[in-house]
C-alpha cells in the first residue's frame, strides 16, 4: 500500500483535490495538509510517519517542508510537482495534471 501525502500551502484547493483523486485509487491511500499558518489541515508530524511519498506542488514548499520538518522526512521520497496556485477545488485542468505529473510514482 502507498500512502500518498500531498501538501499545499492552504490545503483548500490543490492538495485536497489531490487527496480526493487518490484516494480512489486502488493500492493508494492518501492525505492532505498545508505548510501555511492559516491551513484548513495543517502538516504535523504524524503525517509525514504515515507517508511513504511526499508530493509538494511548488520549490518553495520543498523547502519550507525540509526547514521545518527535516527530522521527519528521513528517507521519505519528496516529489516537486510544479504545480501554480491557478486552479479550483477539482478543476478539471488541474485533475489533468495531477493524474500526468502523480501516476509515475503510484
Amino acid at each position: 500500500m502507498i500512502h500518498a501525502l500531498f501538501v499545499c500551502t492552504h490545503n483548500r484547493r490543490r492538495s485536497p483535490t489531490a487527496e480526493h483523486v487518490f484516494a480512489q485509487r486502488p493500492g493508494v491511500e492518501s492525505d492532505s495538509a498545508g505548510l501555511g499558518h492559516d491551513a484548513d489541515v495543517q502538516l504535523a508530524p504524524e503525517q509525514l510517519a504515515w507517508a511513504t511519498i511526499v508530493f509538494v506542488m511548488e520549490r518553495k514548499q520543498r523547502t519550507l517542508l525540509s526547514q521545518r520538518f527535516r527530522a521527519h522526512l528521513n528517507g521519505k521520497k519528496v516529489v516537486c510537482l510544479d504545480i501554480p496556485d491557478d486552479y479550483g477545488y477539482l478543476q478539471a485542468e488541474l485533475i489533468a495534471l495531477f493524474e500526468r505529473k502523480v501516476t509515475p510514482y503510484l
